[in-house]
């Protein structure tokens, strides 16, 4: 493999690299998508979420398959269930993740990378944002005429920092009934965490299995293929917020 590994130990699964001296490989690039009727909205993320739960107590999505996969996992952000795994000369796998309610659970997740480039679908249900951040600004899709909505924007101290550290953070709201798609670089940081109950991911990992070995893992564990900037989960009052400041 030509590119150089992320991380310093390949299966640990709460990897923390300096938040000093990160920066981030690139932008993440924000595409808003649709946005529907509360009872069509509602309809499709329970539709979503529903695999996710039903996965979660299933003894065959929690038990290794014939290649060693276990596809229900869990994640910061929320339950993951893996829906399609990779095989010979299909290098891509998808899974669904089921947030969890950073306000109801009382924490947020961390920034964080990944091992590998990300294509995610936020979907989101009635009464439900999600709060997206990322260590460097977004680049907002908009095309005249089809892009449905412009999502807020805005800044903010990323909490939490070591002493003398100081990191701007930008923020990005997806609103109720919506979906709202993001492509994520390899490398580059971000956080996902929901306000509300309705909110459903469905993520595309499109070089998985070239990342396994690149990384030299040992398996396919999302929380291995992850690397965190904080030590701590913050207070859910540091994501919870969807006003946006002074900024």
């Amino acid at each position: 493999m030509t590119e150089s590994r992320i991380k310093n130990h390949a299966d640990d699964e709460n990897e923390i690299h300096d938040l000093a001296e990160f920066r981030d490989a690139g932008h993440n690039v924000v595409t808003p998508v649709a946005r529907f009727a509360p009872e069509v909205a509602g309809i499709v993320v329970d539709a979503f979420t529903q695999i996710v739960r039903t996965a979660k107590a299933a003894r065959a999505a929690n038990t290794p398959d014939a290649e060693g996969i276990v596809r229900a996992q869990t994640f910061e952000e929320g339950d993951v269930y893996l829906l399609e795994t990779p095989f010979e000369g299909f290098f891509a796998d998808r899974y669904l993740m089921d947030f969890y309610d950073a306000a109801e659970r009382g924490i947020c997740s961390r920034m964080h990378l990944h091992t590998g480039l990300r294509f995610v679908r936020m979907m989101t249900g009635p009464d439900t944002h999600i709060r997206v951040g990322a260590l460097s600004p977004f680049i907002v899709t908009d095309i005249p005429g089809v892009t449905p909505f412009r999502p807020a924007l805005f800044t903010d101290d990323l909490p939490d920092t070591p002493p003398g550290v100081h990191r701007t953070r930008y923020n990005l709201i997806v609103p109720p009934c919506s979906f709202v798609d993001m492509q994520i670089p390899r490398g580059v940081s971000h956080q996902f965490n929901a306000v509300g109950p309705n909110a459903v991911i469905d993520s595309v990992h499109p070089e998985e299995s070239l990342e396994i070995l690149r990384e030299g893992m040992a398996g396919y564990k999302m929380m291995a293929q992850t690397v965190f900037l904080a030590r701590e989960l913050p207070d859910a009052a540091t994501c919870t917020d969807l006003v946006p400041g002074d900024s």
